[in-house]
């Protein structure tokens, strides 16, 4: 399993139309090859801040299987303009599982 994090700042004043554009391309997600699971989490300290995390089978099913469909760019069609710059995302395994 992979975990994709993803870092999104929001232009400001666009974190519910972010918010709804990401619950809405929550069904993408869903139907993409090799994704587990998908959810938000907003900062507390910076609320245009978000991360996104998404559990993938495989790195592939991330950077070739979405990124090359027309899903990615649909999913960018729906929250893409809410960026306030591109988001950093990195892809990590599981080192340790405390409890």
């Amino acid at each position: 399993m992979v975990l994709e994090i993803a870092q999104i700042d929001i232009k400001p004043g666009m974190e519910s139309e972010f918010e709804a554009g990401v619950k809405a391309a929550a069904p993408i997600f869903k139907r993409t090859k090799g994704c587990q699971s998908m959810q938000l989490q907003r900062s507390i300290e910076k609320p245009a801040r978000y991360r996104l995390f998404i559990e993938w089978q495989t790195l592939e099913n991330h950077t070739v299987d979405f990124r090359g469909s027309p899903d990615f760019q649909e999913w960018r069609k729906l929250v893409g303009h809410c960026f306030a710059a591109p988001p950093d995302v990195e892809h990590t395994t599981q080192a340790v599982k405390g409890f």
